[in-house]
């Protein structure tokens, strides 16, 4: 089961089928606390990285509130299947199990669109993209009045797709911001890229929106280029350097670490670290409208551009 924060609260989100979850949690659930943890967003990128990367538990106690307010605890337990420690990539059958994980994560962030009269929707997951697909992109967003960029859930990526994007939505080259490193400044500028976007933007974003997604959506206030809607973003900017490395000689391990090495500080002299970004419009979803699956968010987005959108067709725009 998958939980994000909506405003302070933490809702679970998506449940996989044929697991203990299935029949213990539904989606709408608020988690009051997760072993004896209270939940919200003070605390929640802690737990999150200790329960889900650190350590993965074989169960787990929930206390919960129901979208109608009644409050239950559960255990759900998970199911364990053990890999191989080793993976050996000179190995055929190894190597193809690698590369059919890879194909699946490509799959689950892949970008998508969707048009809908004068509207086009941009669900953008990661900033990890071919400069082809952002212009393919950009070339049908010019034949609508408004381009809803989704960001909801965007963790961030590469500051060279970043850069391209925001050189694709102005008509002129964009500062984004100032890279303060441990050996010096330097502004990161936004080149303006072939015929731009110049329509009205709309963009959405939410707890789950960091990095490169952040900076994005406060360059659009700060540009006045558009309107930000949706949640207040995760305060996750500071930018790191990966560093590969290997040991042994007939058997390599593989690994790495990253190590912070700047901080972003925006035109307004402000970083977003710690304090993310504060929507235009603060728009959340209940838990009701999440178990129901509808989209209230999205849909405004579209009424605010003139279509009609029902926030449970707005919901079924980009199944999981």
């Amino acid at each position: 089961y998958h939980f994000e924060l909506v405003g302070n609260d933490c809702i679970i989100t998506r449940i996989r089928p044929g697991t203990d979850a299935e029949s213990k949690l539904h989606i709408g659930d608020q988690i009051l606390t997760l072993n004896g943890f209270g939940v919200d967003r003070g605390d929640f990128h802690d737990l999150f990285y200790f329960f889900n990367v650190l350590a993965p538990q074989a169960s787990v106690q929930l206390n919960l509130r129901s979208p109608s307010g009644e409050e239950r605890q559960v255990v759900v337990n998970s199911l364990v299947k053990p890999h191989k420690k080793i993976i050996d990539l000179t190995n055929a059958s190894d190597y193809t199990d690698l590369l059919q994980r890879i194909d699946k994560t490509d799959l689950m962030t892949r970008p998508r669109t969707a048009e809908n009269g004068d509207i086009i929707i941009w669900q953008l997951p990661q900033f990890d993209l071919d400069i082809g697909r952002i212009e393919t992109t950009i070339g049908a967003a010019r034949k609508h009045k408004t381009l809803v960029l989704d960001l909801r859930g965007n963790p961030g990526g590469s500051v060279d797709t970043l850069k391209w994007v925001v050189g694709s939505l102005f008509d002129h080259d964009v500062k984004i911001c100032d890279r303060v490193g441990r050996k010096g400044n330097k502004p990161e500028i936004a080149k303006r890229h072939g015929t731009p976007f110049t329509g009205k933007l709309i963009v959405l974003v939410d707890s789950g929106s960091g990095s490169a997604a952040e900076l994005l959506a406060r360059v659009v206030q700060l540009e006045h280029r558009g309107t930000v809607m949706g949640d207040k973003s995760a305060g996750a900017v500071m930018e790191s350097r990966y560093y590969s490395e290997s040991q042994g000689a007939n058997g390599e391990v593989m690994y790495g670490f990253s190590v912070t090495d700047a901080n972003l500080i925006m035109s307004d002299g402000k970083s977003l670290e710690k304090t993310g970004v504060t929507p235009d419009e603060l728009l959340l979803p209940s838990a009701a409208d999440l178990a129901a699956g509808r989209d209230p968010v999205l849909a405004h987005a579209a009424e605010l551009a003139g279509v009609k959108l029902d926030p449970e067709a707005a919901g079924k725009l980009f199944p999981f």
